[in-house]
């Protein structure tokens, strides 16, 4: 059966070699025997139509691998499934300073050349967790790893894990932390949120910070470790102030008014 396929398939051409009936390119070559000097030897060639099969083939299957690889990057980078659509693709338009975000992905390579971190400061509710999320989600969808952590999180790491914890952290391509000023104030606390920023900063690679601080705030502080912490993090980063109105409460408002609707409707009946 395999020979009537073979028959069927290919042909002897005029050079004696066997050639593919569908695209008319060889199926084999003749090389020198390696164990019998002054003979020839037939070896089996990927024919064009095979060869461009193959390559589909070896292309799709590296898709998929990307894919699965970049999905199970935005688990571990993420703690919270929501923040997977935390995208500029999704943003609303409402926060101006989302367009330096987008180009801080554009130059990317530059970014990662001259280790250029971000702070990102404002009120309360601005937007801030969500561009640094909307920077993750565009890096992680280009293959690249990124981890987002608040600080609240570094700042209770358990002193068995602290050393294996921040080395863990460098070998990402780019580390954002949120909310810089929630952390808890204790020595110990202070102390490992220090040896992360520094552990960052010695990588030489980019960071990026959220905080409700001001500036002057993370400058004027007294304490000599949280001043520590913010002049590695003032001099790895560069400050964007992120302005406008609490996200937070508008979306509260538009939830109220949503209320209001099915409540004016009369709200579930029972029948």
């Amino acid at each position: 059966m395999e020979n009537q396929n073979l028959k069927k398939e290919t042909y002897i051409a005029e050079d004696g070699l066997l050639y593919c009936a569908k695209c008319h390119t060889p199926c084999e070559k003749v090389l020198p025997h390696p164990l019998e000097k002054g003979k020839l030897w037939r070896v089996h060639l990927m024919c064009r139509c095979e060869r461009e099969a193959y390559e589909r083939e070896k292309a799709e299957r590296e898709k998929q691998e990307f894919e699965e690889r970049v999905q199970r990057n935005r688990m571990i980078c993420f703690h919270e499934k929501e923040m997977y659509g935390w995208t500029f693709a999704n943003d609303d338009g409402s926060v101006p300073v989302m367009e330096k975000a987008r180009a801080y992905v554009e130059h990317w390579e530059d970014v990662r050349k001259k280790k250029i971190g971000l702070i990102l400061w404002g009120e309360v509710g601005t937007g801030k967790t969500y561009i640094a999320a909307a920077v993750a989600n565009a890096l992680l969808d280009q293959g690249f790893r990124v981890l987002m952590k608040d600080f609240t999180e570094i700042s209770n790491i358990s002193a068995f894990d602290a050393d294996e914890y921040v080395r863990s952290l460098s070998s990402y391509d780019l580390l954002i932390l949120d909310d810089l000023g929630a952390e808890r104030t204790s020595e110990f606390a202070m102390q490992n949120v220090f040896n992360v920023v520094n552990r960052r900063w010695e990588s030489g690679k980019p960071l990026i910070v959220t905080t409700n601080k001001t500036v002057d705030e993370l400058k004027g502080v007294e304490d000599l470790t949280l001043k520590r912490i913010n002049d590695r993090i003032l001099a790895m980063c560069t400050p964007i102030y992120v302005g406008g109105s609490s996200k937070r409460r508008v979306k509260a408002d538009e939830n109220f008014k949503n209320l209001g609707v099915i409540f004016g409707k009369g709200g579930y009946k029972h029948e």
